[in-house]
């Protein structure tokens, strides 16, 4: 192989010729001729957008492609007749004529701040009053079983009052929708639809089944919407009870959710689980009469609002919130939300470890950055705190300058002003300390202290005039305590006598047993029993046994030096 490769002219790598040579007598007279290439493909020419056609807001994502930014004041910013989009205390709203409230995206997760610009131009998201949302696409061809059952025209009986001199025969309508801004009014208020209030076993009784079942209505990030207004409807349509389940960042505020709940369904919250609420729609409720509302058909882009992290937050300048937010990242969080989950008792661990130190951090790794953001408004208005930073997917707070602990009176001067354990320099006091309260004033409720001084006076409790005691006298005092509590509740009243010799003595044992009772068994022989005296019951003398004891104790404590 080393000679052939030697070779000048051979190639053992060179490819072969893809047509014989023309001198081959073995080669056939006819070749095949080459094949010819892929054909360019003829595409229709683009279509051509009229000009004059305007456009439709429905198509467009204006707040997505575009930095549309208009400033907004409250009242009507835009309007076509009776309808109009209308800023208020409730941030964007619509108004339909004849609706019986203003219309919003959500009703719980509006933020209480005035929005200060719009993304997109005012338009109502419904659909137009003269014609309905522009078709967007293709219309699938129909089997002839859809056809047939199109031809079925469905029909209803008419509610309204036989007209004159029709002779007892019944109108028969098509079925049709509320035309738009056409509402039923209804007769009924929310009392007389809901009735009588439950009773424990209707409650349990309507709740058992949907324990285990599945058919819910979903409340997410976006809180109570407006369509879920008819869903919900819907439900009530085949079930007395809507099961509502929540979860994401409106279950910090469940208390919210239920009353927006109430108000904008007219129903009633007869259970709660977590985040799980049962809602009954009352023992007359007629879906024929239920109010109808039209169906925000795209959902409207959320205004501009103030920002929630700012450089010098208030009660802080510049420095001390940099020196804060550098202490932030030191600091362990409390807890670690997870996506989509319950946050029922977030509020209450943010109160408690506000407790221990000023500053307290939450991890979001994993959340969507609206989610947390939203948690960081909420927890700013129930806590209440100050909002320091979301770096890193974490929420830094600062307790405030007005801050009062759960378990004080009233605050101290050195909690009040957490800022200044910061120096010009940045070092200072170790503000992660926690706080001393002043146990000197406490805040109880009238109750507990009643409980105190009935245990005080019973001897089941000590009061300590000394606060500044040892460890070695601290233990004497509650040894004594213990000896003495222990005597007066595991002993019984009893009165020593002595006998006429003077040599023993009789105890007499009384029961407390009224002695008004004529039915009781005791009254025959409870005061004529008494001790038979003997010559060996000395240690009976009255001096050698302790006020309050009994003598059996005596006799034990005998029995065991033998």
């Amino acid at each position: 192989m080393a000679i052939v490769a030697s070779l000048p002219g051979f190639n053992l790598f060179s490819s072969l010729p893809s047509n014989p040579p023309p001198n081959d007598p073995n080669s056939s007279t006819t070749s095949a001729s080459p094949s010819p290439p892929i054909p360019i493909p003829k595409y229709p020419p683009p279509l051509k957008k009229s000009q004059n056609a305007p456009p439709n807001p429905a198509l467009k994502t204006v707040h997505r492609r575009t930095k549309y930014y208009k400033p907004v004041r409250d009242g009507v910013i835009s309007s076509d007749g009776a309808r109009a989009v209308v800023i208020g205390e409730n941030g964007v709203s619509y108004l339909l004529p004849g609706a019986p409230f203003e219309f919003q995206y959500s009703y719980s997760e509006t933020p209480k701040v005035k929005p200060l610009a719009i993304r997109e131009p005012a338009f109502l998201p419904f659909a137009p009053p003269t014609m309905p949302r522009p078709w967007t696409g293709k219309a699938p061809l129909k089997s002839a079983k859809e056809k047939k059952l199109k031809r079925k025209v469905p029909l209803l009986d008419s509610f309204g009052p036989m007209a004159p001199g029709t002779s007892g025969v019944k109108e028969v309508v098509m079925a049709r929708p509320v035309e738009l801004g056409k509402y039923p009014k209804q007769e009924k208020t929310r009392e007389e639809i809901l009735g009588e209030p439950l009773k424990k076993w209707e409650i349990k009784m309507l709740i058992q089944p949907q324990l285990s079942d599945n058919r819910q209505v979903n409340l997410g990030r976006d809180g109570l919407t407006h369509n879920m207004l008819d869903l919900i409807h819907s439900h009530w349509k085949r079930r007395p009870v809507c099961k509502v389940k929540c979860k994401g960042v409106p279950t910090v505020d469940m208390d919210n959710v239920c009353r927006h709940i109430e108000e904008r369904t007219k129903g009633k919250i007869i259970h709660r689980v977590g985040g799980v609420v049962y809602l009954f729609r009352g023992r007359n409720y007629s879906y024929k009469d239920r109010p109808q509302y039209p169906l925000m058909l795209w959902k409207p882009a959320a205004p501009v609002y103030p920002k929630l992290i700012q450089e010098a937050p208030e009660g802080l300048t510049k420095d001390q919130a940099d020196e804060f937010r550098k202490k932030g990242k030191r600091l362990l969080p409390i807890c670690k939300l997870a996506k989509n989950g319950v946050y029922i008792t977030l509020v209450r661990d943010v109160r408690h470890a506000f407790e221990g130190s000023p500053l307290v951090k939450i991890d979001c790794r994993g959340m969507h950055a609206s989610d947390y953001k939203k948690l960081g408004a909420k927890l700013k208005e129930l806590v209440p705190c100050v909002l320091l930073s979301f770096d890193g997917e974490h929420i830094l707070m600062w307790r405030g300058p007005n801050w009062i602990s759960m378990h004080q009176a009233a605050p101290s001067p050195s909690d009040t002003a957490d800022f200044d354990i910061l120096s010009s320099t940045g070092r200072g006091k170790d503000y992660d300390k926690p706080c001393k309260p002043d146990t000197k004033t406490v805040m109880t409720s009238p109750k507990m202290m009643s409980l105190w001084k009935r245990s005080i006076d019973s001897n089941k409790a000590l009061l300590l005039d000394e606060l500044d005691l040892d460890p070695d006298a601290l233990l004497k005092k509650v040894e004594e305590f213990e000896g003495v509590s222990q005597t007066t509740e595991h002993s019984y009243p009893a009165l020593i006598v002595s006998s006429e010799d003077g040599t023993s003595s009789s105890v007499q044992v009384f029961e407390e047993i009224p002695q008004s009772d004529p039915y009781s068994e005791y009254d025959d022989y409870s005061d004529n029993y008494d001790y038979e005296s003997d010559d060996d019951d000395a240690f009976y003398d009255s001096d050698s046994i302790p006020l309050g004891s009994l003598p059996v104790d005596v006799i034990v404590e005998e029995l065991d030096h033998d």
